[in-house]
């Protein structure tokens, strides 16, 4: 006796002899719309939803898996309710506006190692966003809710994508070395990881103006009881700053900047792919652009920016995501596509079918895996000697890594 497995089994490879059978018999009476050997992926793909088996397989899917409008998408789609330039424009608005007012709450004198659970939880919405939503699409491309969708496989166009996730990963070594060289080797994008020592810098000679100024008093003192005129004590604000750390403040400012171009980037390649992506790619920078704008305003500070020119300077650093979201724009506009407007053949980078525009989602995935792996688990991983207390907080980040990442699996799952 057949089970109903078997027997569904048995019914799937008849629908696809028979659908096979079709095909080849309109081959060879040339009913195909364009010659074979010079199709498109897109007329591929529209041919091959004119297959009984492939309409028989939409229809089951409609059946088994009805679209649904779950609480995340009602309200990302009340976040970007227009087309993927528009979203993404919103988008770069959302993450560049909401951290830089966070600002103003700050204390000037906060501790960026402070932020270690914020960091984790930042890591684990990046990592998540990029293994769970950016690489499946770019390999596979986003799923439809009423069709079945086939992946046309082409090895070199795979072998340029990885690349261009390379690229993206090496663009952030770079800038992060040229920081660290020009920095004398404090800088790095790892913010709280290198403000610790920068705090430890400023703070000693902090504490060597305040023995200089005892001293000082000491000797006013003396001099008001020989009858002297005083010498006037130097301002507090003052104090001597070392050039290396007004300089890391000012690189820090070029690197974020720069930074800021990436995140721009992203948001406009992901909504270009799909509003799934856009919106999660969003939630991911925007949870990653608190601890980082918090981190470059305490190195600021340190660098003897006040607290006002520290916020203004981090407004105009917010302009290069604005930046990065038209140049990602006018790529995926005037860069070309994936397909032709007459569903002819799109020969595109040394001769698959991807073109610039294509390129813009997989060097995001790259400088995503950097940015969460390289830049901050370092931080992450430093410990102190108490143990009982590193164990709790090492516990306490892997909650809230594994809490960032599970949001990025809820949002893509349901």
């Amino acid at each position: 006796m057949v089970s109903r497995r078997n027997r569904s089994l048995l019914s799937l490879s008849i629908f696809l002899a028979v659908c096979a059978w079709q095909v080849s018999a309109a081959a060879i009476k040339g009913e195909t719309a364009v010659p074979v050997g010079q199709l498109s992926v897109s007329a591929i793909e529209e041919q091959l939803q004119d297959c009984p088996l492939v309409q028989a397989l939409n229809q089951h899917k409609v059946l088994t898996k009805p679209a649904t409008s779950s609480l995340s998408s009602q309200i990302f789609a009340f976040l970007f309710p227009g087309s993927p330039a528009v979203n993404a424009l919103l988008a770069t608005l959302y993450i560049s506006g909401p951290p830089n007012f966070l600002l103003a709450l700050c204390p000037p004198n906060i501790d960026p190692a402070s932020l270690s659970v914020m960091v984790a939880f930042a890591v684990g919405g990046l990592l998540g966003d990029t293994l769970f939503h950016l690489l499946p699409e770019i390999f596979l491309g986003e799923d439809e809710h009423d069709k079945v969708k086939f992946v046309m496989v082409e090895p070199n166009k795979n072998l340029l994508l990885g690349v261009a996730i390379m690229v993206g990963f090496i663009t952030f070594v770079a800038m992060d070395k040229g920081l660290r060289i020009a920095t004398g080797g404090a800088g790095g994008h790892d913010h709280s990881h290198g403000h610790s020592h920068e705090t430890v810098d400023v703070s000693a000679k902090t504490s060597g103006a305040d023995v200089k100024g005892s001293k000082d008093s000491l000797r006013s003192r003396k001099q008001a009881a020989n009858g002297k005129p005083t010498d006037p004590a130097p301002p507090e604000h003052e104090k001597e700053i070392s050039a290396s750390v007004k300089l890391g403040g000012y690189l820090n400012l070029i690197a974020d900047f720069t930074h800021n171009i990436t995140d721009g980037l992203a948001m406009s390649s992901s909504f270009y792919a799909s509003p799934t992506i856009g919106a999660t790619t969003t939630v991911a920078v925007f949870f990653h652009e608190i601890p980082h704008e918090v981190g470059d305003f305490a190195l600021l500070i340190q660098s003897g920016f006040s607290k006002r020119a520290a916020m203004g300077a981090q407004f105009l650093t917010a302009f290069g995501a604005l930046l990065g979201t038209c140049i990602g724009i006018a790529v995926q506009e005037y860069g070309g596509g994936s397909a032709s407007a007459d569903g002819g053949p799109v020969v595109g980078l040394w001769g698959t079918s991807l073109q610039w525009g294509d390129m813009l989602l997989p060097f995001t995935a790259g400088t995503f895996l950097y940015v969460g792996t390289v830049a901050v688990i370092p931080e992450l991983l430093e410990t102190g000697p108490d143990r009982g207390v590193e164990l709790r907080k090492t516990l306490t980040q892997f909650v809230a890594m594994a809490t960032g990442a599970g949001i990025m699996l809820y949002i893509s799952w349901s």
